[in-house]
């Protein structure tokens, strides 16, 4: 059995955790512009070891689960499940995620150090549908509907607290629209 406090995380070891926000605003398309969705969320974030690809790449995993409701009547409108990784070796920050709309993206970034003005980590990561390495998968019905062309997630974590934004770049409606999303949660 692994023991996960002799694992490096390294940027990941933060997240570990059950966080909780309600600060979150959904800006999401419509036929007729925008819908603005204040919500939110639980997002769980568990160690689950050293995974190793080809016996040559050791990759720390975090698997999360993420529920978001939105404050006007309580219902789910997203769920989200995945993994964030760490690759020590080569200093990457992997994020592959799956909704139950038919689509999976795999977002990566180097990490560098970097520290927000609170000393709190800063992970920054991203996919294109034209990028070789990090890239956005989706069913037919969605590539003819509401296809995602690019996925930018930036979070900063430390101190008991988790803020993020997150952008799809779809087509939709006939249009390119900007879907956003955005929150600060608590550590519980």
């Amino acid at each position: 059995m692994n023991d996960w406090t002799a694992i490096d995380y390294g940027p990941l070891t933060d997240l570990l955790g059950v966080w909780k926000g309600d600060k979150g605003l959904d800006v999401s398309p419509a036929l007729d512009g925008t819908v603005n969705s204040p919500y939110y969320e639980t997002i769980t974030f568990k160690a689950i070891g050293t995974v190793s690809n080809a016996k040559s790449q050791a990759l720390s995993a975090v698997r999360y689960l993420q529920v978001v409701q939105r404050k006007s009547d309580n219902e789910i409108f997203h769920d989200e499940t995945g993994y964030w990784m760490w690759d020590p070796k080569n200093k990457i920050v992997m994020h592959s995620l799956v909704i139950p709309r038919a689509v999976c993206v795999l977002a990566g970034g180097e990490y560098t150090g970097e520290k927000d003005k609170a000393g709190n980590v800063m992970i920054e990561v991203t996919a294109n549908i034209n990028d070789k390495n990090w890239n956005i998968i989706q069913s037919p019905f969605m590539q003819e509907n509401a296809r995602t062309t690019e996925f930018r997630q930036k979070l900063s974590v430390g101190n008991g607290k988790l803020s993020y934004t997150e952008s799809m770049i779809v087509e939709i409606y006939g249009d390119v629209f900007e879907h956003t999303d955005r929150n600060n949660l608590i550590l519980q």
